[in-house]
């Protein structure tokens, strides 16, 4: 395999991660890159900007494995200075002084506390609320017999649930909601609008700090750990993007592969069983975090036969991985058990399996309330006619509309 002496540019003719093509089917892609790269290869993220893309299950594990090697500081990254100030992806790749860029020990005490204060949810009041919050949605629709189950129901279900556990009145959630799903797109408003739930954010730390309660920032705030304040606003920003993001296109991502497979079609009517297979299937076949950036080289290494050296930056293809043939059977039926998927990532920086099990609880009782309360729903429009947003880190629907039996609520006579 040719061997690239540094990193990749503009000029070399290298795939674009984004663009209407890459927004439609990014599994092609990743395809025709691993083909013609192997499982390390140049890309360009939005504004050309050059990158490595990790596409192999191996290099990926390898990578979130050794952060000797692949550190987490974006400060190392040797070409900050030829990133626009608006650049579309800045927020995601720009230092902040918060546990998802801090390395080593101080990773491990911030981590820590941000784990030990999700482990403190009570799951059963958690499915609880969100039976409740989900009945709520689904009344303000199930009169007309039609619904955008993405702009209806899964983008706005968890930002409400995760506003309880922080301890946001649900006036704050449709604004949230808003920006966090643009700070993960491109665009010069993906800027903009992670300044604004940064902002948010800082608010709210200064509420829990003359006003404590049994919600997540007040336990961080109390936590031993000792985070200082005026650092936790990046954190509560980090959690809840990928809480809101992640857990919306993890549900609409579901909901689609159960409205358009018959597999999972024809037991939508109290087939809970499905659900779950569902959940699994979609973790591996169609992730919400499709890639993330990323780790930035400590020093000069080599992966997957590639030079990489001291300050490049490492994009990991989490879906691509997913779909590495050598790890991976050829048909998913033979894997149906296996959560051996990249989906949350891996190794010291993985998502916390406090925040797995949050996630998941708030996803599967969504969906089986909605398929309880509207058994008969079925896709409005044919499946080819979905559209993804355009994002290089999010998999995700800009609307599922639906149709199904008016369900008509119990009125007083007279």
């Amino acid at each position: 395999m040719h061997e690239r002496p540094g990193a990749p540019s503009a000029g070399d003719g290298l795939v674009r991660l984004y663009g209407p093509r890459f927004q439609s089917d990014p599994a092609a892609i990743y395809r025709e890159i691993r083909r013609e790269h192997g499982p390390v290869a140049p890309v360009l993220l939005e504004g050309d900007v050059p990158a490595w893309l990790v596409l192999g299950y191996r290099e990926v594990h390898h990578v979130t494995s050794n952060p000797q090697i692949f550190g987490r500081d974006s400060r190392r990254w040797n070409a900050w200075k030829d990133i626009p100030a608006d650049w579309a992806l800045r927020p995601y790749a720009e230092y902040q002084p918060c546990s998802v860029f801090t390395e080593g020990e101080e990773h491990r005490r911030r981590g820590g506390a941000l784990s030990d204060a999700l482990a403190a949810v009570d799951q059963f009041e958690l499915r609880n609320q969100v039976e409740r919050i989900a009945d709520q949605l689904i009344d303000t629709f199930a009169e007309s017999g039609r619904a955008d189950l993405m702009a209806q129901y899964a983008l706005r279900l968890p930002v409400l649930a995760i506003a309880r556990l922080f301890g946001l009145s649900e006036a704050d959630a449709p604004s949230l909601a808003a920006d966090i799903a643009a700070s993960a797109d491109e665009g010069e408003e993906a800027v903009r609008a992670h300044q604004r739930v940064v902002a948010r954010m800082r608010r709210l730390v200064e509420e829990k700090q003359a006003r404590p309660g049994a919600d997540y920032p007040s336990r961080l705030l109390a936590h031993p750990a000792g985070l200082p304040p005026e650092e936790i606003p990046s954190d509560l920003f980090l959690t809840m993007g990928a809480a809101q993001l992640t857990t919306a296109d993890w549900m609409g991502n579901t909901l689609r592969l159960m409205l358009t497979d018959d597999r999972f079609a024809l037991n939508l009517s109290g087939g809970r069983r499905s659900v779950g297979q569902a959940l699994n299937e979609v973790l591996w076949e169609e992730t919400p975090t499709q890639n993330f950036v990323g780790r930035w080289v400590i020093q000069d290494t080599r992966l997957g036969g590639r030079h990489i050296r001291k300050g490049e930056v490492v994009v990991l293809g989490l879906a691509a991985a997913n779909a590495d043939s050598q790890v991976r059977p050829a048909s998913y039926a033979h894997a149906s058990g296996n959560q051996a998927y990249m989906s949350f990532s891996h190794g010291l920086h993985g998502c916390p399996q406090p925040a797995r099990e949050i996630a998941e609880a708030i996803v599967q009782t969504a969906i089986e309330v909605l398929v309880d309360r509207l058994p008969d729903i079925v896709l409005a429009v044919p499946a080819h006619e979905l559209e993804w947003r355009p994002s290089v880190w999010m998999r995700g629907l800009i609307a599922l509309p639906a149709e199904f039996s008016p369900m008509y609520a119990d009125r007083p006579a007279g």
